[in-house]
């Protein structure tokens, strides 16, 4: 049954669906699982992925199916009601199907964009815990990353207050003689909130800490969370564990989480996180939550170790990839499935009407301003000069050697004639085109879309990578670049220039991946200019490293890890029923 998506609020249409959810042994049941590999907690459950991988390894995988996006408008074009909407329109079929996409951050939530549970009858349950921290992820990798701030301040005062012997004595632990100005390392919190961007720590007497500058992140920009998506078990991340720099001593060395003997502790908080975390569709279609990391700093995946299972599980899984495809296919294409050694079938690229007439030319797309009425009225002009920013993602997908379907995410608004444009032009692109209407409709909106998924999947992928490992780190961002943002070239400053050098030229980073740093708003740098812009050279202004995930990350443009909450958020709308205790208000 479809809800009234016009009349209902998505939170009312997730209280809704939930009364009728499955319990975790109804689930258990349902998806053939073990006893012991499904971990209730509360109305979720918890996969025991160990168990599970181990009892199916043996067991053929299913087809693979990723979800990304043209560049988008500020408000977003679908990329998770589309993932719902394949999930429910293949259940409608009668598929056995299954999905995962990645875990919201609170800052968001509570800001702007609210939830990324999807929408309208194309949306993900219990809402209300999927939004708010749902069994605790987020929440053990804050502890564990300020573990190791914790860690790391504490011995730096220790050693400003006793001489090496003493050090020795008192404490057993050598002196690391940290640089207090090349400090790498932050704290995080899971909320936006500028004013602990850059702020001033230790203030006090001798014992009250050492005074310098600090700074918080936002916790999903954590290298701890880009691990969790990346690992393939356990022991994956207790290995990574100690390798990530904290800081620099005076000598220029790396101080590790390994030298600060946390890495054993900081697992510990994250044993659990391993775990990815079962939710539905409102029509009941199972999907995992699993990992949530920043796109435009880290992979913007959800986890290898859900896919995994999920392969195993489902004749066909779904997976989301954050951002357009410039960003978050290009990351799934050559870091996730890299590190993973799964090889997709097809590739969704969510496109509206609306964000091709904003790459046209149109009005500026403000969030919580109404748009102008180019959008919600029948401008074929427009459209057709902003559809070639889909054709480039269409060709982007198309150089994997992936299958592209093009989901039109319909609105009430998109009129038949452009809409055929639209089909028109993927299709003479070389990809395969659905209308769907999922978020008005469900999976009843999303049969064509599911059809056409299933046809690309019978198609056999000739997936490769854009570059080998043993291409240089320059080498590749110009390759990036050029195929994939279509710049002529990339421009290095300086600075970036000699660390790009540096790392080239030393073996310890040979196995490092790029991930690439720059605004989703823009196939550029720069998050204004909109379209397909031609003749222009990507500047790249440093590379930073995460030594504990193996990213090299270069930088184009300035990306804050820790976003600002904005004048009108939406936590001004969340409230509490309190004869029930049931949470209002989110989206």
């Amino acid at each position: 049954m479809a809800y009234d998506a016009t009349k209902m609020q998505d939170w009312q249409i997730a209280e809704a669906a939930e009364a009728n959810m499955p319990t975790s042994e109804k689930w258990r049941e349902r998806l053939n699982l073990q006893k012991d590999e499904v971990i209730p907690f509360g109305r979720l459950c918890r996969l025991d992925f160990m168990k599970i991988i181990e009892r199916l390894k043996d067991k053929p995988d299913g087809k693979y199916i990723e979800v990304t996006a043209i560049t988008p408008t500020p408000l977003g074009e679908g990329k998770t009601t589309t993932t719902m909407g394949i999930l429910e329109g293949m259940g409608k079929r009668g598929k056995n199907v299954g999905g995962c996409i990645r875990q919201p951050s609170g800052g968001p939530t509570m800001n702007i964009k609210g939830t990324a549970a999807g929408g309208g009858n194309a949306l993900l349950i219990p809402m209300t815990e999927f939004s708010m921290g749902l069994t605790g992820d987020i929440n053990d990798i804050m502890n564990a990353h300020n573990l190791a701030m914790v860690a790391l301040t504490s011995r730096m005062m220790h050693e400003r207050n006793y001489n090496d012997e003493q050090l020795a004595r008192l404490t057993k632990m050598r002196r690391l003689d940290v640089d207090p100005t090349r400090v790498e390392m932050g704290w995080i919190m899971d909320f936006c909130a500028q004013s602990l961007r850059n702020i001033i720590i230790g203030l006090g007497g001798r014992m009250d800490g050492y005074t310098m500058q600090s700074k918080f992140g936002i916790a999903v920009s954590s290298e701890l969370m880009a691990m969790l998506s990346i690992v393939k078990d356990l022991a994956d991340l207790r290995e990574r564990m100690d390798h990530i720099t904290v800081a620099f001593d005076k000598r220029g060395n790396p101080v590790t989480t390994g030298d600060l003997e946390v890495g054993g502790a900081m697992t510990a908080w994250m044993r659990n996180t391993i775990n990815p975390t079962l939710c539905s569709t409102v029509e009941y279609q199972p999907c995992m939550v699993h990992a949530g990391p920043f796109a435009n700093i880290a992979v913007g995946q959800s986890s290898i170790i859900a896919d995994r299972i999920a392969l195993k599980m489902f004749d066909y899984h779904v997976t989301e990839s954050g951002f357009a495809a410039d960003i978050g296919f290009e990351k799934f294409w050559n870091v996730k499935c890299r590190y993973s050694g799964l090889k997709p079938h097809v590739s969704v690229l969510t496109t509206t009407i609306r964000a091709l007439k904003m790459h046209g030319g149109g009005p500026k797309v403000v969030a919580g301003i109404p748009l102008p009425d180019s959008y919600t009225k029948e401008d074929l002009g427009l459209l057709e000069k902003g559809i070639p920013n889909m054709v480039h993602h269409i060709n982007t997908i198309r150089a994997s050697g992936i299958s592209p379907v093009v989901c039109i995410n319909a609105f009430h608004t998109d009129t038949r004639d452009e809409i055929a444009m639209v089909r028109k032009a993927a299709e003479a692109a070389g990809a395969r085109c659905a209308v769907s209407t999922h978020w008005a409709d469900g999976g009843d909106g999303a049969l064509e879309l599911a059809d056409v998924v299933v046809e690309a999947c019978k198609e056999e992928s000739e997936f490769k990578f854009l570059y080998p490992m043993e291409m240089k780190l320059r080498d590749r961002v110009d390759k990036i670049a050029k195929v994939v943002y279509g710049a002529d070239g990339v421009s290095w400053t300086a600075d970036a220039e000699a660390r790009a050098k540096m790392l080239e030229n030393d073996s310890k980073y040979d196995d490092y991946v790029t991930m690439m740093v720059k605004t989703h708003l823009s196939l550029t740098h720069d998050p204004a200019i909109k379209g397909t812009p031609k003749g222009w050279l990507l500047p790249v202004r440093d590379v930073l490293i995460y030594s504990g995930a193996k990213f090299l990350c270069p930088c184009a443009g300035t990306i804050s890890l820790m976003p600002g909450t904005s004048s009108d958020p939406a936590f001004r709308k969340v409230d509490v029923d309190v004869k029930t205790g049931k949470v209002q208000g989110l989206f």
